[in-house]
């Protein structure tokens, strides 16, 4: 199967935005990319005052775009993530969903962990307008089990575990890394999370300085179970692709069987 990772620099215009994803999407399909991933907060990045006008449900208007898409090209479409309106004022999710070949969403994920941390000279504080969610999710594309996962969470490898072990094959990590935290540890933990599960991982991610004063790194790679880096994008606005071979993860996890070599009762009460 062939999959694409697209790269964006998304900023306060959605219609350009939307615009700007069409683009890729149409390319990565006509590529013969099978599964299409887009970056975290696709539709918007800007102020946090403008979040109220750019949150929609996740069967809005910008995710119905990307349906017809996939429906168009027979393909999925991993809607990164956008702001998803809630009932609560001033609160918001962080919602990616799965839409499969017949422009169906067949998986919903709200990011889980929220990046509350310095980068460089920003403060960043999601917690502050942002419900994180609270549940573990996997799906099948064409059989494959994916794990869904945004951004911030790819520095928890207890959650990738959790994926792998409900039967997950790739990991899709939608971000919107920073160009500060990506430079250092973007292409390390993408690896880090393919070995250590012996998974695909995808990392679509955006690109490029975004108002207020923010940026991010770019590089939106594909991994293999091996850690060997498949493709990379360059800088700017793209895409990368791969052809991923499921039978990897036998070979990998056949070599290095660590996830049967576990002892979970070694670990109880770890969380405390």
């Amino acid at each position: 199967m062939k999959i694409a990772c697209l790269q964006l620099n998304t900023q306060e215009d959605k219609a350009a935005n939307v615009t700007a994803a069409v683009q890729l999407v149409e390319e990565a399909a006509a590529s013969g990319a099978r599964l299409v991933v887009l970056p975290e907060t696709w539709t918007y990045k800007g102020r946090t005052a403008g979040l109220a006008a750019a949150s929609e449900p996740v069967d809005g208007r910008s995710n119905s775009v990307l349906a017809g898409l996939a429906r168009e090209h027979r393909i999925y479409v991993l809607a990164g993530s956008i702001y998803e309106r809630t009932p609560f004022p001033d609160r918001y999710g962080n919602a990616s969903v799965l839409i499969d070949p017949r422009g169906k969403q067949i998986a919903f994920y709200r990011k889980i962990h929220l990046f509350d941390a310095v980068a460089g000279e920003a403060v960043y504080r999601e917690s502050d307008h942002l419900e994180s969610g609270d549940e573990l999710v996997t799906a099948e594309v064409d059989g494959l089990t994916v794990g869904l996962s945004i951004c911030y969470d790819l520095r928890f490898p207890e959650l990738y575990r959790a994926l792998a072990l409900k039967g997950a094959r790739l990991l899709l990590v939608p971000s919107a890394f920073t160009a500060h935290t990506g430079a250092a540890h973007w292409e390390v933990l993408l690896r880090a999370r393919a070995i250590e599960n012996g998974c695909f991982v995808a990392g679509a991610n955006q690109w490029g300085p975004h108002a207020p004063d923010r940026e991010c790194y770019g590089h939106s790679m594909i991994v293999d179970p091996w850690g060997t880096v498949l493709a990379e994008a360059d800088d700017g606005v793209g895409l990368c692709l791969a052809e991923l071979d499921s039978a990897a993860v036998d070979s990998v996890r056949g070599q290095i069987p660590a996830l049967s070599h576990r002892r979970p009762e070694l670990y109880s009460g770890w969380e405390a």
